[in-house]
């Protein structure tokens, strides 16, 4: 059975860091890609990085370069999202998800986690 448990989030100020880590199980981690996903209450759910972990290609959306990392551990079978210069606006529920190893778009993701609440205070 496929699947991912997100964890790590929590409450920081402005500024701050957290690490989430979505543990995978009941497949290959290196050969899918994973993606993090964040919807904030009253909006849709956005796709915000993802690693292929088979070639280690990665992505994330304009709002968070620079300030996010995405990062393998295939022998834990654990992809994580270290979060360093948090905003307000990063506030939201992030999920991790899977998707092929080679994603054209967010829409191939799936196997969804239960997600982890971010809370960034200003």
């Amino acid at each position: 059975e496929v699947q991912l448990v997100e964890s790590g989030g929590g409450s920081v100020q402005a500024g701050g860091s957290l690490r989430l880590s979505c543990a995978a199980s009941g497949f290959r981690l290196d050969d899918h890609a994973i993606g993090w996903f964040r919807q904030a209450p009253g909006k849709e759910r956005e796709g915000v990085s993802c690693i292929s972990s088979s070639d280690g290609t990665t992505y994330y959306v304009d709002s968070v370069k620079g300030r996010f990392t995405i990062s393998s551990d295939n022998a834990k079978n654990t992809v994580y999202l270290q979060m360093n210069s948090l905003k307000p606006e990063d506030t939201a529920v992030y999920y991790c998800a899977a998707g092929p190893s080679a994603p054209r778009g967010w829409s191939d993701f799936g196997s969804w986690g239960q997600g982890t609440q971010v809370t960034v205070s200003s």
